[in-house]
């Protein structure tokens, strides 16, 4: 029985890895002309929408989404979640309409395939290094001035197993408030069980997000960056809590 599971774990992991690849090779021309010019990039994000949906649901995914308020169409957000999964940017796509640009880790760049167009769509930052998060500034604000939004994951990386929140990184909340945007907190409340970084492990299943009212940063200045990365964390925290207390 105990070696049926892991049998099932490393299939399981390569039909990911299968379904993350077969509509990239499929669409491959579309995709290529869609990044050619950054004012076609909503263009790539439908399609990449398109992509996460056919992960997500041949993966055995059941998504459920709630949502305490809802985006405009034509404004500028910072959304921040929690991060768990490989599937939290499948999810993230998912669960927004807004086109969004992702920062995140350059390591993603190497994957084969993917990382083409993931170093080409999102902004790549090198956390041990002070020039690249500087760099990561600049590139957001042109997209911000784009009409763009951005979604980052404040923890800054891939918590440990047993961590349900990571402390937040101030970079997210110190862009919110220089563009005086709203911050959008999401969080995801299974992907840790149904897919995490730990290689034997998941299954399909429910997959909740759960969208939380906007965060306003009207009138704050730079002063008030730890106090909102705080408020923006417990959001989060207590909604966790919440969904652990409800039966999957």
């Amino acid at each position: 029985m105990k070696g049926f599971k892991y049998l099932f774990w490393v299939i399981y992991r390569i039909w990911f890895y299968v379904l993350v690849a077969l509509p990239i090779i499929l669409l491959l021309p579309i995709l290529i002309i869609s990044i050619l010019k950054e004012s076609w990039y909503p263009t790539f994000f439908k399609i990449a929408r398109l992509w996460a949906w056919f992960i997500l649901l041949g993966m055995g995914f059941r998504v459920r989404i709630e949502r305490d308020q809802i985006p405009k169409p034509k404004n500028s957000y910072m959304f921040v979640a929690n991060h768990t999964s490989m599937a939290d940017i499948m999810l993230m796509l998912v669960t927004v309409k807004n086109p969004f640009v992702f920062v995140g880790k350059q390591e993603l760049a190497k994957i084969p395939l993917f990382g083409f167009f993931y170093k080409r769509t999102c902004i790549l930052v090198d956390r041990s290094d002070p020039k690249s998060r500087q760099a990561v500034f600049k590139r957001a604000q042109k997209r911000l001035n784009q009409g763009m939004s951005i979604c980052i994951f404040p923890e800054g990386g891939v918590t440990d197993e047993h961590v349900l929140l990571d402390n937040f990184k101030d970079g997210a909340f110190r862009l919110a408030i220089n563009h005086q945007i709203e911050i959008i907190p999401i969080v995801f409340a299974d992907n840790k069980q149904r897919f995490s970084f730990t290689f034997f492990s998941g299954s399909p299943g429910k997959m909740r997000a759960k969208v939380l009212a906007f965060i306003s940063t009207e009138g704050l200045t730079s002063k008030d960056t730890k106090a909102l990365n705080k408020t923006t964390r417990d959001l989060i925290l207590n909604e966790l809590k919440r969904f652990k207390n409800i039966k999957q």
